[in-house]
């Protein structure tokens, strides 16, 4: 098993000197490719732009791998999870190669080294890291967006009966935003200014965005639109179903958590409980454990 060790230490060294050699060559690229790295490393810490780098030349490879179909998919994941760090298809895919190859590797020379444990735990990194990281981004932009939405309707509702129409108190409110949600409205506003009707830049948003809430936002505007009602009255009506919403779901979460802590402590902590207690009456009483054994 010694030389298994040794061939890995070396194929590690050669990894690293090659990765460090591609990091500082001025390889010649795809444009796009070119592009996704240039963007990325704007974007992201030194770590992410060395690993871009490294598996850059084989993400054509892991996107034609991956199917048109599943492309798709994930572009639209990255597009929900907000583009993390300028995350786009062709550095997930240069990722997915270099975590692919890392935990792949790791992992069969513990399976040569009988370590299975560790040899699952280093194939699973390597097939879902990358999966983990989008799917963290997207649940908390979706929180973000959710605690954000009814203050801002409540906000745009104002400055909307104050006068000005809802093109410009929507740029004057966004303005005034940060976060997601203002980058998204954003998004939407130079949609609008480029030719796009509201209604499909709206539409646009919604599909843009994983949450029950914003669904409501555009289809209460769309509405409103159709059929003439105040845009003041839907937008108040609006943040109120919103918070009224938010409330319900909290206590449907508490409700889930009820069950689960009970679960936890009559699993774990009433038998450790006991145990020590036991024990402890045990040694406070001073039986001669010998006697009983008969040593």
């Amino acid at each position: 098993m010694a030389w298994l060790l040794a061939l890995g230490m070396g194929l590690g060294v050669w990894g690293a000197f090659a990765g460090i050699r591609m990091y500082r060559a001025d390889a010649r690229l795809p444009s796009d490719l070119a592009l996704a790295l240039e963007v990325g490393s704007t974007r992201t810490g030194a770590v992410g732009s060395l690993i871009d780098r490294m598996g850059m030349r084989y993400a054509p490879a892991v996107l034609r791998l991956m199917g048109p179909r599943l492309v798709a998919r994930y572009r639209r994941k990255i597009d929900l999870a907000g583009n993390p760090g300028g995350l786009t298809i062709d550095r997930y895919a240069a990722r997915r190669a270099v975590y692919g190859f890392l935990g792949g590797f790791g992992g069969l020379l513990c399976l040569l080294r009988g370590q299975f444990v560790v040899a699952l735990l280093l194939f699973a990194f390597g097939a879902f890291w990358t999966e983990v990281g989008i799917w963290s981004a997207i649940r908390v932009r979706r929180d973000v967006i959710e605690r954000t939405l009814p203050d801002f309707l409540d906000v745009l509702a104002v400055v909307v009966s104050a006068g000005l129409g809802f093109r410009q108190a929507l740029d004057r409110v966004a303005s005034r935003y940060e976060g997601p949600w203002a980058d998204e409205l954003r998004i939407t506003l130079r949609q609008m200014d480029l030719g796009m009707s509201r209604r499909e830049a709206f539409a646009e948003l919604r599909r843009r965005n994983d949450s029950e809430q914003v669904a409501m936002f555009v289809t209460a505007l769309q509405q409103g639109e159709e059929l003439g009602a105040p845009i003041v009255d839907t937008l108040v009506s609006l943040a109120k179903d919103m918070r009224r919403t938010d409330a319900q779901n909290a206590r449907r979460k508490a409700a889930r958590a009820v069950p689960k802590a009970t679960m936890m402590i009559t699993t774990f902590m009433v038998p450790a409980t006991l145990i020590l207690l036991g024990a402890g009456l045990l040694l406070g009483s001073g039986v001669d454990f010998g006697s009983v054994t008969g040593k």
